[in-house]
C-alpha cells in the first residue's frame, strides 16, 4: 500500500509520516530531502540547480545533517518551486514508490507524483499552530516562517480531490497516526 501525506510547512508530515512507516514497517519517502539535497550540492559546488537534479549527485546527500542548515532553508523554495526541477526529481520518487509499501510526504505526492495511492492524506492544522511548531523546531519565537514558506510553495501545494483532510490541532503524534492507520486498515 502507498500512502501519501501531503500539506503546508508545520502541519506535522515529517513527523508523522516518519512514525507511521516505522508503525506500519513500511519505507518512508521524504520529498523534502530530494529538494534540499538538490539545492545543498548547488549552494556548495556553484552548480545550476537543474543540473544538479539531472545528474543525481544529490542522492549521496540524502541523509546529511547540512540539509537542514539555514542557507539550505533560506535556498530551497527558489529550487522547490521551479517546475522542471520537479520533473527530474518526479522519476525517483516514482521508482522509489513502484516498489510498494511506503508513506510518502510533500506537497504534490498525491496529486501528481502518485494519483493512484491507496490512501492520500492531506495533513493540515491552523495558520497559528503552524507557526509555532516550525519555531518550535528551529528555537526560535512564533513568527511567520510556516506562512511564508506556504506562500513560496503554494504553487506546489495540490490537494488531491480524493484525499481525507486531517487536522491536526490539538492532537498528540500518536492520536494522528491512529486515525491515518484507521483509515488505511479500511483500504485494505
Amino acid at each position: 500500500m502507498i500512502i501519501t501525506i501531503d500539506g503546508p510547512a508545520g502541519a506535522g508530515k515529517s513527523t508523522v509520516s516518519r512514525a507511521l512507516a516505522t508503525r506500519l514497517g513500511y519505507r518512508y519517502l521524504d520529498t523534502g530531502a530530494l529538494y534540499r539535497a538538490v539545492t545543498l550540492v548547488a549552494l556548495e559546488t556553484g552548480q545550476e540547480p537543474l543540473a544538479v537534479a539531472e545528474a543525481g549527485a544529490w542522492r549521496e546527500r540524502l541523509l546529511d545533517p547540512a540539509l537542514r542548515s539555514d542557507a539550505v532553508d533560506a535556498a530551497v523554495s527558489g529550487v522547490s518551486c521551479r517546475p522542471e526541477i520537479r520533473d527530474a526529481l518526479r522519476g525517483a520518487q516514482r521508482e522509489f514508490l513502484a516498489a510498494g509499501d511506503a508513506v510518502a510526504e510533500g506537497r504534490d505526492i498525491g496529486s501528481v507524483v502518485w494519483p493512484q495511492a491507496e490512501l492520500k492524506v492531506w495533513l493540515d492544522a491552523s495558520p497559528e499552530e503552524r507557526r509555532r511548531r516550525r519555531a518550535a523546531e528551529r528555537g526560535e519565537e512564533a513568527g511567520e516562517t510556516a506562512l511564508e514558506r506556504d506562500r513560496l510553495d503554494a504553487a506546489q501545494m495540490i490537494v488531491p480531490p480524493d484525499s481525507v483532510r486531517v487536522e491536526t490541532d490539538g492532537l498528540a503524534v500518536d492520536e494522528v497516526i491512529e486515525a491515518i492507520v484507521q483509515l488505511a486498515e479500511e483500504r485494505a
